[in-house]
């Protein structure tokens, strides 16, 4: 038997994405964000509102990076979440992690990441529907410890996933099949 449930915001897995940019002093600015996905292959969208100090910085310096938080930095994506840049101008700085300047983009790269998606400003929309800021990926880097060969291996990514239903973080590990192989025994 099924139930009606009070929640309309549980598609789970949510990804822990870490959304980096510069603060115009040139310090580091880092939220947590589990509305974003790929809009296309080359385009993330991010569903944020403007009074989010990151949202205001990416929309000024016309870009931002975006990465996958793991398990070993819960602690610090969690942190991201629950303090606003608008109160704690210095954020970054308490968590002991270290950037680098991208190449590609005006933003940082979060070293301790495994991956990271350096993204150029697109736009931002607001409207009824309007889904917040959607930005172009200029360049993926992987640290070389979660690669296999040139390829990205998701476990030794070891990246959270969002519960919306119980406000949890779960490891996203281990391989469950075969996509678009397994379905075709049903052919």
């Amino acid at each position: 038997m099924r139930k009606n449930i009070k929640t309309t915001e549980a598609i789970f897995p949510m990804p822990v994405l870490m959304v980096a940019t510069y603060n115009s002093d040139e310090s580091v600015d880092v939220m947590n964000a589990a509305w974003g996905t790929m809009l296309s292959r080359t385009q993330v969208i991010l569903n944020l509102t403007k009074t989010h100090k990151t949202v205001q910085n990416i929309i000024e310096r016309k870009a931002c990076t975006v990465s996958i938080a793991d398990t070993k930095h819960v602690k610090e994506a969690d942190y991201f979440g629950v303090v606003s840049a608008n109160d704690t101008p210095n954020k970054f700085e308490k968590t002991g992690l270290t950037v680098t300047k991208s190449e590609n983009v005006d933003a940082p790269i979060i070293n301790e990441f495994p991956i990271c998606f350096e993204c150029k400003f697109i736009e931002y929309q607001d409207g009824d529907y309007g889904c917040g800021v959607i930005a172009e990926v200029v360049n993926v880097t992987a640290d070389e410890e979660v690669l296999d060969g040139d390829n990205v291996d998701i476990s030794l990514v070891d990246a959270i996933a969002f519960d919306p239903y119980t406000h949890g973080y779960y490891r996203v590990q281990e391989r469950v099949g075969e996509a678009f192989k397994d379905g075709l025994e049903l052919k």
